[in-house]
This record gives structure tokens, C-alpha cells and sequence, in this order.
């Protein structure tokens, strides 16, 4: 059986493999296997939470990876929560072996997805008074997309493809190996039709002139305007007058990211989401 690469409790397991592989030696060698504890986890940072489901589960298969039983979880703040340094996010109570060798796992998932959470909140709240949406893109820490793209949309932002697989992005490279936007384009719908997929079809644009040539060939669903100075972006954005969904992307930082939302874009697309967010401060402490 083929193993789904965003399916959560797989993701979790190789992770669980990864850490543990044939034992915690640590916690076996110093902690009697029928030892109880509690700990709870710490918000040594202000920021938006992320992880607490996700955090759950990593619990529940950790004690199924260790023939433990499975620990007793009571939340107190949950998901989409702004937190504060201090703050407990929950506590957690029983097998003390299975507690140790589950934390790294959290904590890791946890102040990775609460930072992107964060960041993401930030960014979305610069444009929630316009109509425009705030996207994710692929550059993704390998094996750890689904959960960054969660934090996405727990922080408020929208998540755009999640692979090659779901979606036809004609970027600049497939356009100059295509031999051109029309070829691209012509090469991508009979694709489509071929195939019986029903999948949109977007495609990058570098300048006016492209814009101009998607507009004559048509048979696209978005176009994306990448790198376009802010004059040219409101340009793009007439010359196109809603014939075509728009996206604007290159460059999207906090500082330029309201200025681009305010040329009419339908939505901008910003791998600074993920890429460039910092993990949120997080502990799990015995009490």
C-alpha cells in the first residue's frame, strides 16, 4: 500500500521513527517503565498558537509506537489562540517514559507551526481591510508541508497548492522550455483534455508584453504577475480587467506587501510565510 505523504498520521509516525528509532536508551535507562508523571506546556513567547490538534495525535501515536497507554491531555488554549509568555497551553499526565520521548517531537512541531502562525497573522493583518487574499506557495521545509501550510491557515492566511500534482503553474522556466506562452498554454489543455484531469491552469507573466499575449490566447485560470514594479502591477491589473483571475508575487515582505494588495490584485502570493518565519518560544516543563 502506497503511503500518503499528507496524510498527518504518517508525516508523524516517520518523524516518531526518526527520534525514537529503537528506543529513548535515555529515558529507558534512567526512568522506571511504570513511572507516572505530568508536565504542561509553556508559552515562553507572545505569538499565535499552532499545533495543539497536531500535538494530540503525535501523543496517541508515540504511545502506539511504545505499547504505552495513551496519556491523559486536558487543553486550555487552543489553536488560532493569541498566546502570551507564561500563558499554559495544556497539560498532559501519565506514563513519565512516553512523556520524555514525545517532547522533542511536539515542541519541534509546535514553535515551528505557532511561528509560521505568527508571522502569518501579521502579514494577513496588514490587508484584512481589502479584498484581496494572502497566499502560501511550495517552499516548504521537505516533509514538513502540511503542517507549515496548517499554520498558514490558522494564522489567517489562505493556502495555495499544495504540490505539482494539484495544479498546472506554467512558471518563467516552463514557459522557455515550452517554447513560448502559447505553446505552454496549447501544450497544457491538451494535457488536461487528455489526461480527464480538471485542473486549473496558471501562468506567470514577467512583463506587460506577456500579459498581453495571455490575454490573446487565453484559456488560463490566473495569471501571475511576478515582479512587476507597482506601476506596472496597477497596469497589469487594468490591461487584464477581471477576465482573468490575478496574482502578484516576487519580493512580498512586510513593507511592500499593502502597497501591492492596493493595485487591485486578486490575491499575492508571499514564500515569506513560511520561509522566513521565526519558531515561537515553547516548553514542556514537569510539575
Amino acid at each position: 500500500m502506497e503511503t500518503n505523504p499528507h496524510e498527518l498520521r504518517n508525516l508523524i509516525r516517520l518523524a516518531l521513527l526518526e527520534d525514537i528509532g529503537d528506543g529513548d536508551q535515555s529515558s529507558l535507562s534512567s526512568v522506571p517503565v511504570s513511572a507516572t508523571n505530568r508536565a504542561h506546556l509553556l508559552v515562553k513567547q507572545d505569538g499565535v498558537l499552532a499545533g495543539v490538534e497536531v500535538a494530540k495525535i503525535i501523543f496517541e501515536e508515540a504511545a502506539a509506537y511504545s505499547n504505552h497507554p495513551p496519556l491523559k491531555i486536558n487543553v486550555l488554549l487552543f489553536d488560532g489562540t493569541y498566546v502570551k509568555s507564561g500563558d499554559i497551553v495544556f497539560t498532559v499526565e501519565g506514563n513519565a517514559q512516553l512523556i520524555l520521548q514525545s517532547e522533542r517531537l511536539v515542541l519541534n512541531t509546535m514553535q515551528r507551526m505557532s511561528g509560521i502562525a505568527t508571522y502569518a497573522r501579521q502579514m494577513a493583518d496588514l490587508i484584512k481591510d481589502l479584498p484581496v487574499k494572502l497566499l502560501d506557495t511550495r517552499k516548504t521545509t521537505p516533509n514538513f508541508r502540511l503542517f507549515e501550510k496548517m499554520a498558514v491557515a490558522i494564522g489567517g492566511a489562505v493556502n495555495h497548492r499544495m504540490g505539482l500534482y494539484d495544479m498546472i503553474m506554467l512558471k518563467d522556466n516552463h514557459v522557455d522550455y515550452a517554447g513560448g506562452i502559447e505553446s505552454a498554454i496549447i501544450g497544457a489543455r491538451r494535457y488536461l483534455k487528455d489526461t480527464g484531469k480538471d485542473l486549473k491552469i496558471e501562468i506567470e507573466t514577467r512583463n506587460l508584453e506577456e500579459v498581453e499575449e495571455v490575454l490573446r490566447v487565453g484559456k488560463v485560470d490566473i495569471i501571475m504577475l511576478d515582479n512587476f514594479p507597482l506601476d506596472k502591477l496597477r497596469e497589469a491589473v487594468k490591461l487584464i480587467a477581471g477576465r482573468f483571475e490575478t496574482e502578484a508575487s516576487g519580493n512580498i515582505t512586510e513593507k511592500t506587501l499593502r502597497d501591492v494588495a492596493l493595485t487591485g490584485v486578486d490575491g499575492i502570493s508571499s514564500g515569506a510565510l513560511t520561509h522566513q518565519a521565526r519558531s515561537l518560544d515553547l516548553s514542556l516543563k514537569a510539575f
